[in-house]
């Protein structure tokens, strides 16, 4: 009787002392993804004339409510625009500028940029550390007057470095849209 109540207590003390293990001492973090509801991508001409605005805003998220895109005028033909973009998370007052994370995470952050029509290249402005491009900056030369659209997808852990494709990327899509354009 006395060899089972100490094994009973010596068993009780070993569930004791493993459920107390200490093994998560220094767990990783959890990054978790950015909310991104609002990009907002600035084309300033090189020669002078009209700033463009595109803007893609979600703001309930994966919510019912489809995106409302907007693209304030028409470029202009055979022009080279100096674009950026503005990343921001406006289901939180004020807005948080996810901008600034995509900055201090450009290794893990890639914007692609797939063009139809008479855009004649889409070119990199920035880089990470690792001379990988990211996308916050870039060159839009249009070509002659015509119809294009210009699809922006921010990938999250792209393999870097990549072809410049969505499909040798791989990662995660933090945002994506695409805008429908007018070159006169």
């Amino acid at each position: 009787m006395k060899t089972i109540k100490f094994l009973s207590i010596f068993a009780l003390a070993g569930l004791l002392f493993t459920g107390c293990s200490d093994d998560d001492e220094n767990p990783d973090p959890v990054n978790e993804e950015e909310v991104i509801t609002t990009m907002t991508v600035t084309l300033v001409p090189g020669g002078g004339g009209d700033t463009i605005t595109l803007q893609t805003r979600d703001l309930d998220g994966d919510g019912p409510d489809a995106p409302v895109v907007t693209v304030s005028g028409d470029l202009a033909a055979n022009t080279t625009y100096g674009g950026g973009i503005v990343l921001l998370n406006e289901t939180e007052t004020p807005p948080e500028n996810i901008t600034e994370e995509v900055e201090d995470e450009d290794d893990e952050h890639q914007f692609f940029f797939v063009t139809t029509g008479n855009i004649a290249s889409v070119d990199y402005g920035d880089q990470d550390d690792d001379g990988n491009p990211v996308g916050l900056v870039f060159t839009l030369t249009t070509g002659d007057a015509g119809n294009a659209s210009i699809a922006i997808t921010l990938r999250h852990e792209p393999k870097k470095p990549n072809d410049g494709t969505l499909a040798d990327a791989g990662g995660e899509t933090d945002i994506t849209e695409t805008f429908n354009l007018t070159i006169q």
